[in-house]
């Protein structure tokens, strides 16, 4: 079969713009589809990063609506909880020269539970006693502090976009006294402060929090230990709904829609165009080599020498093309990475999605292929010769 390559090469390159057309077509295609999979990667990663042993609680009526302080109090009794904290959203400003208003996420939070409901944060021993006694502590996320050119020792104003504090003012003085790295950009995103900091200086809305992270003991009672909560406030002026924190970022991205489906979709329609391009190319190319078909006949080329010629014809253009396309994607995703490492952690092409590329490469070169295959199969010489 190797030895035929170079003829079917020349056969392609007979139209150089239409196989430019053609190409540029399946690499398209296979650079749409490496990009949506390394999205989806993406969302299933963020779910994974989730832990298994932790839930979060927030009130039934939905975020905005807050919860009592008095529940965090309550739930650190609850057997098989082995830590709580609570997260309340500041609605955080920091003035910078570029942006007078650059809003990020901002938790009021206890020191102490947060460090052990969240274990990936890890701080020095230094850092540690520092966020335990420092009433106007704050820890921040690397990629925040790389954002804002923060770093430990820091002392920075921050508003609140909505919180105004019993002095009529909005702004809060912190100091930095940790910057964290996780495994998760979510986190690595945020900052924390002293929640009886922000409590006490609030003119209103005093006593509140947002919602509360709560870690179990077993991480297979997760989901039975949500619904133990959720009924112990049953009935309630402040119901909860409570599910682990894995099912909740599930239902965030959820928001954005089933993205499996939402993959698939697009993937389909681009590659059912790509199917018809490459099936027109190749039906066109047997048509304008009729009568070189027939002089191969004449020859004593076999019809499944014809039919296998034809087919490996659109093997090699679906390949190059599209093996082109996924390496591009590779590219782009390698570089996108670190830019949408806040948003879409583990943005990123693994190498099964080059294995399933690859056979749809194939699959999708044999089916274009095969009419116009046997088109030629068919061809009777004399037939060949006379519109030649």
């Amino acid at each position: 079969m190797f030895r035929w390559i170079p003829l079917v090469w020349a056969n392609m390159g007979r139209r150089k713009f239409r196989l430019v057309l053609t190409f540029t077509s399946i690499l398209i295609a296979f650079l749409l589809f490496g990009l949506l999979q390394a999205v989806r990667t993406s969302m299933v990663e963020g779910v994974n990063m989730a832990g298994a042993d932790r839930l979060v609680m927030r009130n039934k009526a939905g975020l905005t609506a807050p919860l009592p302080l008095a529940y965090y109090e309550k739930i650190k009794t609850v057997d098989g909880v082995r830590a709580v904290a609570s997260q309340s959203w500041f609605g955080a400003e920091f003035r910078t020269p570029q942006n007078p208003k650059e809003p990020f996420a901002l938790f009021a939070t206890q020191p102490g539970p947060l460090l052990d409901v969240q274990s990936l944060i890890k701080l020095k021993p230094e850092e540690k006693k520092l966020w335990l006694q420092d009433r106007q502590a704050l820890i921040v996320g690397s990629l925040l502090a790389q954002k804002f050119g923060w770093k430990v020792g820091d002392r920075v104003p921050i508003r609140s976009q909505y919180l105004k504090k019993t002095d009529g003012t909005d702004t809060w003085q912190f100091n930095i006294v940790a910057v964290f790295t996780t495994d998760t950009p979510f986190i690595d995103g945020a900052a924390y402060m002293n929640f009886d900091y922000y409590n006490e200086a609030l003119a209103f809305a005093k006593d509140n929090i947002g919602s509360l992270t709560i870690k179990v003991n077993d991480a297979k009672q997760a989901s039975a230990m949500a619904k133990k909560l959720d009924a112990g406030f049953a009935n309630s002026d402040f119901e909860t709904e409570t599910a682990t924190e894995r099912e909740w970022i599930k239902h965030w991205i959820d928001q954005i829609g089933d993205m499996t489906v939402i993959v698939t979709s697009v993937t389909l329609a681009v590659f059912f165009t790509m199917l018809l391009v490459i099936a027109n190319r190749m039906a066109q190319s047997v048509r304008e080599r009729t009568n070189e078909i027939g002089v191969m006949k004449t020859l004593g080329f076999g019809a499944t020498l014809i039919v296998m010629l034809v087919l490996l014809e659109s093997l090699m253009l679906t390949l190059s093309a599209g093996l082109v396309g996924m390496g591009l994607a590779k590219l782009l995703s390698l570089g996108l990475a670190p830019l949408l490492k806040a948003n879409l952690p583990g943005f990123a092409l693994p190498g099964s999605t080059f294995i399933t590329a690859t056979v749809l490469m194939i699959a999708f070169a044999l089916v274009a292929g095969l009419w116009p295959s046997l088109m030629a199969m068919r061809l009777k010489v004399v037939d060949a010769l006379r519109r030649g």
